[in-house]
């Protein structure tokens, strides 16, 4: 069966969902939300998004993310994998824990309110499912990104970005007084509660203006495949990944032809394998034939001892 189309190009904005399997809760308890947000974090961080938003229901979850780079596929593979596995792992489970694929609707960022209603929506999810009393403040709740909004810089993540929302809501300075006008305005929104913009984006495939939603159009009547599409996203992980290795065999004073020449375990090879797991999402088999280390399997064991051999530094220290 055809899969739908996925639509990348850098700078997209989406709205992601996606439901546990059989509709089944994605979280058991607090520790598992925990461990979803430093698994996009993560993700984050390889794939060099941003999240304007994002909330955590029982068994879903509503992501807003900008995608610098074109790699919403490639980056949503690796997170929604890693966090399958750790997920398992502490249960004690195995299988799937999602449904299917994940919903994924570009959303116009020209300015015209469109990153305003989607994030709103999200926002809002916890007091339109009834999580939330009629006279309980929105921030009440605590597992979604309004609350980060409403607190100070310093304790957000560094892959939550807020300018642009505040920015549609008019609020020109991310300052306390600039946090209470969004809190009074959001609040509003909800007491307003504009079933429109609910119908827009239940039934819509984008969220955004018609010339928009032409652009993407053409789009995709410019595909030639999705083998295609899969090449460039591809492309562009390896791009960052080689750049990775040009800037540490610069800083060593290295050429490429150091790399067969060291021995495969060599201590700086496993620095920049570590730096290679953490900033991108290339395998294993990838950096260990770049790299010249062997095997991936042999990659597999030098990194997991590089992590024990950190941690008992880590508790030596203190």
């Amino acid at each position: 069966m055809a899969r739908k189309l996925r639509l990348q190009y850098p700078g997209a904005i989406y709205h992601v969902m996606n439901r546990g399997d059989r509709r089944e809760p994605i979280f058991t308890d607090d520790n598992d939300r925990h461990l979803f947000l430093d698994t996009l974090g993560k993700a984050c961080q390889k794939a060099d998004w941003e999240v304007h938003c994002w909330c955590l229901m029982s068994n879903h979850f509503h992501l807003v993310i900008e995608t610098p780079r074109a790699n919403l596929v490639e980056g949503m593979r690796w997170f929604l994998r890693v966090y399958t596995n750790r997920f398992n792992h502490r249960q004690k489970e195995f299988g799937h824990v999602f449904s299917g694929r994940y919903k994924a609707l570009p959303v116009e960022s020209r300015g015209n309110g469109y990153l305003k209603t989607v994030c709103d929506y999200v926002h809002l999810n916890p007091a339109r499912a009834g999580l939330l009393a009629p006279e309980q403040p929105l921030e009440s709740y605590r597992w979604s990104s309004y609350l980060l909004y409403l607190g100070e810089p310093s304790r957000r993540p560094a892959w939550l970005r807020v300018d642009r929302l505040l920015g549609e809501w008019g609020i020109p300075k991310d300052s306390a007084a600039g946090r209470e006008q969004f809190a009074a305005r959001v609040e509003a929104r909800r007491r307003a509660e504009a079933s429109q913009d609910i119908d827009q984006l239940r039934g819509a495939w984008c969220v955004g203006s018609e010339e928009f939603r032409e652009e993407l159009l053409a789009q995709v009547n410019q595909l030639a495949s999705p083998r295609h599409r899969g090449e460039d996203i591809r492309e562009a992980g390896v791009a960052k990944a080689a750049r990775i290795i040009r800037e540490e065999l610069e800083a060593l004073r290295w050429s490429p032809e150091h790399l067969p020449a060291r021995r495969k375990g060599d201590p700086q090879k496993v620095r920049i394998a570590m730096r290679l797991r953490r900033e991108t999402t290339m395998t294993l088999a990838w950096i260990a034939d770049r790299l010249c280390m062997g095997a991936a399997s042999h990659v597999a064991c030098l990194l997991y001892r590089q992590v024990r051999k950190d941690q008992n530094s880590e508790n030596t220290l203190f």
